[in-house]
């Protein structure tokens, strides 16, 4: 059936993949069309961590009970109120966009997590999760999260013309697409501008917020810069092709490995899926957010995507369509191949 990934070492068996999002105001849809891209694709079973307005709740609850059991069965989701376990909660909400600080508290409100990939509500799975879950077995013994170069290139960074804060590197970081050993955040005590011992996570927060408050534009995604920018041995950085932005393209293209790889996340920012600005990104969360679940991928997600691009090659992003497509397309022949494996597989069996 559709959806359904058998392999010789089940997958449903391993421990599960989890994902954090935060969802606040208008965010409702965004995220549903997230958490569709993460089930279409991915091979292991996923935990959501669905951190939502009170008024969200019942909504979210609503529209995951509608998908077909097909995909419904692998996930499990639980939904958590915004909370902030020190300062002023909401000095906290309202830094940058709202709730968007609750992704640093996220180590200390899931205690029982070890491991965590958290993505904005902007963003898009091209590929199975499986394949940046396995990221993790790269962090070499003082690594406790990875995240990808605001920009390639310093001379048109925002940090590096910009920026009244330290940074991490050359461009800074960008924090839509974070993947975090909770426990090593847990565990760590933090170099920083305060004090000259280390502070432990949930300690350094609120006073390093206090410390930079006013020399600070991108909230929450600052902060996690000036913390590695201490710590730089805690980070490890990962390739733009896993934080795919406009900014990648609209200049022209400035990531290479999306080139040579094509795009693994999709991270819409500035709200490019909701306007004109950017149709090649418009485009993909549209053919995203209209596939009926049970249908063919080629015929109703890969074909459709491809006849859109054609209306999107006057612009720099649209000039580039293979590093769109390339590893949507990769990813639909191995979930083709594996259903007709399972196919003859159960056949040959009776």
């Amino acid at each position: 059936k559709p959806g359904e990934h058998k392999h010789s070492k089940e997958p449903s068996s391993l421990p599960c993949m989890h994902l954090a999002v935060v969802a606040c105001g208008d965010r409702l849809e965004e995220t549903l069309i997230m958490l569709k891209s993460a089930v279409l694709f991915s091979n292991r079973r996923l935990c959501f961590h669905i951190f939502a307005e009170d008024s969200l709740k019942p909504e979210f609850e609503k529209k995951l009970k509608e998908w077909p059991s097909s995909y419904t069965k692998k996930f499990e989701y639980n939904i958590y109120p915004i909370t902030f376990s020190v300062g002023n909660a909401q000095e906290w909400k309202k830094l940058f966009k709202p709730c968007a600080a609750q992704r640093l508290f996220l180590p200390v409100i899931l205690k029982d997590v070890d491991s965590l990939l958290y993505v904005d509500t902007d963003v898009l799975f091209l590929r199975p999760i499986d394949d940046i879950w396995n990221i993790l077995k790269e962090f070499n013994s003082t690594q406790l999260a990875a995240m990808a170069p605001e920009h390639e290139i310093p001379k048109i960074g925002w940090y590096s013309r910009f920026a009244r804060h330290p940074y991490y590197g050359t461009t800074g970081v960008n924090s839509g697409v974070m993947l975090m050993n909770l426990t090593r955040i847990r565990n760590t005590q933090f170099k920083n501008s305060m004090i000259p011992s280390g502070l432990s996570w949930e300690e350094m927060l609120y006073p390093l917020y206090q410390k930079y408050k006013n020399y600070i534009t991108w909230g929450d995604q600052d902060l996690l810069n000036i913390i590695f920018y201490f710590n730089p041995e805690c980070l490890y950085v990962f390739p733009c092709q896993w934080n795919y932005r406009p900014d990648h393209c609209m200049y022209g293209s400035n990531c290479k490995g999306a080139e040579e790889e094509g795009v693994s996340i999709l991270h819409g920012n500035r709200g490019v899926y909701h306007d004109d600005k950017q149709p090649t990104f418009k485009a993909l969360y549209e053919v995203i957010r209209d596939f009926p679940f049970e249908d063919n991928l080629f015929q109703s997600l890969y074909y459709p995507l491809q006849s859109k691009f054609l209306d999107t090659v006057h612009t720099l992003c649209g000039r580039i369509p293979q590093v769109f497509l390339k590893q949507i397309e990769k990813t639909m022949k191995k979930v083709y191949e594996n259903r007709v494996i399972v196919y003859l597989g159960a056949n040959h069996r009776y």
